[in-house]
């Protein structure tokens, strides 16, 4: 991931970090990610906090440790797997700003 990528995933996990723990849970991404629309959720088969909690798993899938938080080093390592498959540096900056609500 070049250098302008990187600085974009960073900016958008410090952004996510309110408590500036230096991970994000559940309480950091319910301020962006608005899980009562998920449709498991409308259909009551899971709560809000379950696909919450599915949703940081993503991030973790890698390394097994599926503790609910998910460290700087796996945000990155996530958002870098996902850059390999993007070659236009536009529509991943367009990416990582739609989904996260980044500030400008």
């Amino acid at each position: 991931m070049n250098q302008d990528r990187l600085n974009l995933v960073l900016q958008a996990f410090h952004e996510l970090d309110h408590d500036n723990s230096g991970s994000l849970d559940i309480r950091d991404i319910r301020t962006k990610y608005d899980a009562k629309k998920h449709p498991q959720v409308i259909m009551h088969q899971k709560t809000e906090d379950e696909v919450l909690e599915e949703f940081l798993h993503t991030f973790e899938a890698n390394r097994g440790n599926n503790d609910n938080k998910v460290s700087q080093e796996e945000w990155v390592e996530y958002y870098t797997n996902i850059s390999a498959s993007i070659d236009d540096d536009s529509y991943f900056s367009v990416m990582i700003n739609n989904s996260w609500n980044l500030d400008k």
